[in-house]
């Protein structure tokens, strides 16, 4: 549609366009494997199950944080 924009989330408090199906597909794009332990994900603020992260639908304007554990201090 002209003059339409492309539509965009935020992730980690970045803003970048909206590319990723689901939760899991936004997850391996940025190369973190969603099996991995250490791994938490938020939408919208409310924190999203493991096990729901390959079927919950990431919606134009989402928040997403995405929180990794590190070992080491």
């Amino acid at each position: 549609m002209p003059g339409s924009r492309p539509a965009h989330i935020t992730v980690n408090g970045v803003r970048e366009p909206h590319a990723a199906p689901t939760l899991a597909a936004l997850l391996v794009a940025r190369d973190i494997d969603p099996a991995a332990r250490g791994i938490a994900v938020a939408l919208d603020g409310r924190v999203v199950p493991r096990a729901a992260w390959a079927d919950t639908p990431i919606a134009p304007g989402a928040t997403v944080e995405i929180v990794q554990a590190r070992p080491g201090g």
